[in-house]
């Protein structure tokens, strides 16, 4: 059998470039039957497309085009013409990306990852909602399987009137490239970044991650004055008369690590993720989570973190208040273990093979 994964998103350094690389790596790993043709479609960055197949191993050709994603969002989405296979190449089983749905004759599975443009078009930009309304009507007539990460995005999609007998939770996990970092390292990225203290860590700076609240609760702390908050993203937030902040910029996974590893714990109170792993991420560096009261952040956290609303600034500071105190007590080992890339991939790949059944 001859599968394609349409890997045009794995360039862009997203949650769904992690899911793209991780699964990619351990499908070749585990199936050494079937034959994968990796596609994409790139412009300006069409060779980190061939960069990242450089170090792959395993049964599998690759075809990338060398036009920009706008033209393939109007050629499949908008118009939809042309077949996936007359592009790319001829495959029984076609995993399309999370930007554009191609007409094609072979069995069709996508991965829908959230739906925030869709059930909360505040946190997006107007021509994303645009494309993902576009993308998601093809979806839902054409597509034989739909792969999502979590329960929430199950229930989501099935109450926007998706076939809930075609869809399949198969959770995400941790990168395997964050791990667990000691003193030296830990003491390492913190020189890096300018930080003296013990500190919080959040991640991302867009309204959805809720960073106006965190900084506001952070600000009641009683130990404010003696502690900082790290947050993952670029200063494009107005923090002024607030001290302590810092901020990393882009982030590399040999970073991420040991900041979370010496973090006193992740601040992520998120208003909506389709899975929430980052949470995930944390546990493996036995770090202290706060996250939301509800949704797939819940879901993935169990009973195992500091659960808090997001909406209100008093619940979080008293989450962190609560982190403060406890330290680093939990023993995440139950929930770790249920997520793997291998298992990710070996779950995926009975999808793919549940065309012959």
């Amino acid at each position: 059998m001859k599968i394609s994964i349409d890997i045009s998103s794995i360039i862009y350094g997203t949650g769904v470039s992690v899911y793209l690389t991780n699964l990619v790596g351990n499908l070749l790993k585990i199936d050494n039957k079937n034959n994968y043709l990796l596609g994409g479609y790139s412009f300006r960055r069409f060779g980190e497309l061939e960069v990242y197949c450089e170090n792959l191993k395993g049964n599998f050709q690759k075809k990338f085009i060398k036009l920009p994603p706008t033209f393939f969002e109007y050629l499949w989405n908008k118009y939809h013409i042309v077949t996936y296979e007359s592009v790319i190449g001829r495959c029984d089983v076609y995993h399309s990306s999370d930007w554009t749905q191609a007409p094609s004759g072979a069995f069709k599975i996508t991965t829908v990852h959230d739906l925030i443009p869709v059930l909360h078009p505040q946190f997006s930009l107007p021509s994303i909602i645009t494309v993902q309304k576009r993308r998601l009507e093809w979806v839902k007539k054409e597509v034989d399987r739909i792969i999502v990460p979590s329960k929430q995005t199950l229930t989501d999609l099935i109450t926007l009137g998706f076939n809930k007998n075609i869809i399949s939770v198969i959770p995400e996990a941790p990168d395997d490239e964050i791990i667990p970092a000691d003193k030296d390292e830990i003491a390492r990225v913190k020189h890096k970044l300018g930080v003296k203290t013990d500190y919080f860590l959040a991640i991302g700076i867009t309204p959805r991650k809720n960073i106006d609240r965190i900084i506001k609760a952070y600000k009641k702390i009683t130990k404010q004055e003696k502690l900082s908050l790290v947050i993952v993203g670029e200063p494009k937030i107005n923090v002024a008369g607030v001290k302590g902040v810092v901020f990393t910029n882009f982030i590399h996974n040999n970073d991420l690590g040991p900041l979370l590893s010496g973090a006193i714990g992740l601040i992520y109170p998120s208003l909506y993720e389709g899975f929430g792993l980052p949470i995930l991420e944390a546990m493996k560096c036995n770090t202290p989570v706060l996250t939301s009261n509800f949704g797939a952040m819940k879901e993935v956290a169990e009973d195992k973190c500091t659960l808090v609303d997001p909406y209100s600034i008093e619940s979080i500071e008293k989450g962190m208040e609560k982190i403060i105190n406890e330290g680093k007590r939990n023993d995440f080992s139950k929930i770790l273990a249920k997520y793997s890339w291998e298992t990710t991939a070996k779950k995926t790949l009975s999808i793919y093979q549940s065309k012959n059944n």
